[in-house]
């Protein structure tokens, strides 16, 4: 039957052309783009999945050149530190010399004094000058704040790393749990008659400085042998004195520092032997006493074996628990390294002796310098430390005395420089602070080169391996096959074409309806 009205043939041929078009335009807009997904029609599930990747790509994008830029700010700051470290050693061999003061005049010493002044000008300047991009670097702007912070507890806090991820602040407790202590010897005095030397004797007096030899004649106070003691406590590191301050109950022999390096020996070289005349030395048979300022209870506790005879005793390092836990102590020392706490801390000796004292607490309240390091913004994405100060004023901090002191004393006219150091013949408190300033810059220029090496170099590698399986991910899911879509392409040329002539025939074979028509 032929039909004019409806010309089904035509109607299919414009449909399948229709399809060829579409699918003429879907492979010319792949092949122009480079892209297989262009829109979210031709493949939902594979954009939704290829703007994450894209999302995660540009993080760790911004991530590795995050990297690379805190490695810059950390190379520029141990730059300057590599320049207070040659400053600090020049001033040691200024002060190394002048120490020789039988081969050295007094105009030598105060030009040697000039140029540890300058030196130390020089520090506190590079503390203040560098700087990368206009951010402070040394002066202290990287360190972090604190607040109640007791110098009658902890004299000195230096703050590494501090995470503040859900809180304004954080709060740091410390509660020791095993007093720092000295090493200890004891001398009861004997009873016939008490307080003073029953006989001539020759000891040899041995602590972390060295050792020396003291002669005492007989029948001496006790306080004679303690002064000869301390007069020579520079050389030895040992101190004296008597027990509650009363001769009839002896005296004590002790290390100058805390911990377990420091040490007290006590040996006799000459006399009776020990036990003829009551000289007979005791310590701890196992920890010291865990408080201080008291009457020393000698009968109590020999005859409850607490005290045992010794030569020699060593001291013990303050243990502590920061927020829970255990920090490594050395001396009056603290330090602890956790994912979000890191500082070294200087205890009072008033808290570092009683485990039974309250906690001290206070705050760190800001500060430090943070480094995003991720693609996301968390705090295991992203690294703090606290840069210190390194002005004179800052570093070298140093107990002499019982007071805490820096390298600033070190210049003209304060109380550690050498001119005053040299009317005491004593060099021993500058060079313990100078000691001091150059463990503090080299340990501080190994925590950053450390940084630098094993975080943020070690970051930047494993994100630039991300990055590149990202975004070979990323190519796979939405980037166009050339191949694929130019066979494509050719096919739907083909079919275009023959479409084309299949329309052309259809519309046609209704023209023939006019030859019935006559």
């Amino acid at each position: 039957m032929t039909r004019i009205n409806s010309n089904i043939s035509s109607l299919i041929a414009q449909a399948n052309l229709g399809k060829t078009q579409k699918e003429l335009q879907l492979r010319l807009e792949r092949l122009s783009t480079g892209l297989r997904i262009n829109r979210g029609a031709d493949d939902p599930a594979g954009l939704i999945t290829s703007e994450r990747i894209r999302s995660d790509i540009q993080g760790i994008s911004q991530g590795i050149k995050n990297s690379d830029r805190a490695a810059s700010v950390i190379s520029t700051t141990e730059s300057g530190l590599t320049e207070v470290a040659d400053l600090l050693n020049s001033i040691k061999s200024l002060i190394v010399e002048s120490a020789n003061s039988g081969a050295i005049s007094q105009d030598e010493r105060q030009a040697n004094q000039l140029q540890i002044d300058s030196a130390i000008d020089s520090i506190t300047r590079i503390s203040n000058t560098s700087s990368f991009g206009g951010l402070k670097l040394l002066n202290g702007s990287l360190d972090y704040t604190t607040s109640g912070l007791s110098t009658s507890a902890i004299s000195l806090a230096r703050i590494q790393k501090a995470s503040f991820v859900g809180q304004p602040s954080l709060q740091v407790d410390v509660d020791v749990v095993a007093s720092a202590q000295v090493g200890a010897l004891y001398y009861n005095g004997g009873t016939t008659p008490p307080g003073v030397t029953l006989s001539a004797m020759t000891l040899q007096v041995t602590g972390t400085r060295g050792v020396e030899v003291i002669t005492i004649p007989s029948g001496q106070p006790l306080q004679k042998l303690v002064e000869a003691v301390n007069n020579l406590t520079s050389l030895t590191g040992v101190t004296a004195e008597l027990v509650n301050g009363d001769p009839n109950s002896g005296l004590v022999f002790k290390s100058q520092e805390y911990g377990s390096d420091a040490f007290v020996s006590v040996e006799r070289l000459q006399g009776p032997a020990a036990g003829s005349d009551a000289w007979t030395l005791y310590k701890y048979a196992s920890n010291g006493p865990v408080e201080t300022g008291t009457p020393f209870p000698w009968s109590t506790l020999i005859g409850a074996g607490t005290l045992v005879t010794g030569k020699r005793d060593e001291g013990q390092d303050v243990s502590a628990l920061v927020n829970g836990n255990l920090a490594s102590g050395h001396g009056l020392r603290l330090s602890i390294n956790s994912t979000s706490l890191g500082m070294e801390l200087l205890l009072h000796e008033d808290l570092a002796i009683r485990p039974a004292a309250s906690n001290a607490t206070f705050y760190i309240t800001g500060g430090g310098a943070l480094f995003q390091l991720g693609q996301d913004v968390t705090a295991l994405q992203q690294a703090n430390i606290g840069i210190q100060s390194v002005a004179a004023s800052q570093m070298g901090g140093t107990l002499v005395n019982g007071s805490l002191q820096f390298l600033s004393s070190l210049k003209q006219g304060q109380i550690n420089s050498i001119d005053t150091s040299f009317s005491r013949k004593d060099f021993s408190a500058a060079s313990d602070i100078l000691d001091r300033a150059i463990d503090e810059v080299s340990i501080l220029r190994g925590r950053l080169g450390a940084f630098q090496r094993n975080v943020l170099e070690t970051n930047s590698r494993a994100l630039q391996s991300s990055f590149e399986n990202l975004s070979a991910s990323d190519s796979q899911i939405r980037d166009a096959d050339f191949a694929f879509e130019t066979s494509k392409l050719t096919r739907a040329q083909i079919l275009a074409s023959a479409g084309n002539s299949a329309l052309l025939l259809a519309n046609q074979a209704s023209q023939q309806v006019l030859q019935l028509l006559g």
